[in-house]
């Protein structure tokens, strides 16, 4: 399974905990997943809502995991950039 841009948005309760649910059933299966965001492993308790339940999740994820932290630009961004466009800034 590839869970691509864990994150994006925030999980609601449910969401969370089915979330939670998958991560379990996979873990004691010892069947393989693979998970990208953007986002680091302190901002998982925003992510889901809940720090425990976040706690959980990245104790069985980290548990026989292998982690790789690619730090850079967009790669999706990199040719508007060369052209000489530049990406709009959002003050939140």
């Amino acid at each position: 399974m590839i869970i691509d841009e864990l994150g994006y948005f925030p999980f609601d309760n449910l969401s969370a905990n089915i979330f939670f649910q998958v991560i379990s059933k996979r873990y004691e299966q010892g069947r393989s997943l693979i998970i990208t965001s953007n986002k680091s492993f302190t901002e998982w308790r925003k992510i889901f809502g809940n720090e425990v339940l976040a706690t959980a999740i990245l104790d069985q994820l980290l548990h026989h995991a292998t982690t790789f932290n690619i730090k850079g630009g967009s790669y999706r961004l990199r040719k508007k950039q060369k052209a000489g466009i530049q990406p709009a800034v959002i003050n939140r």
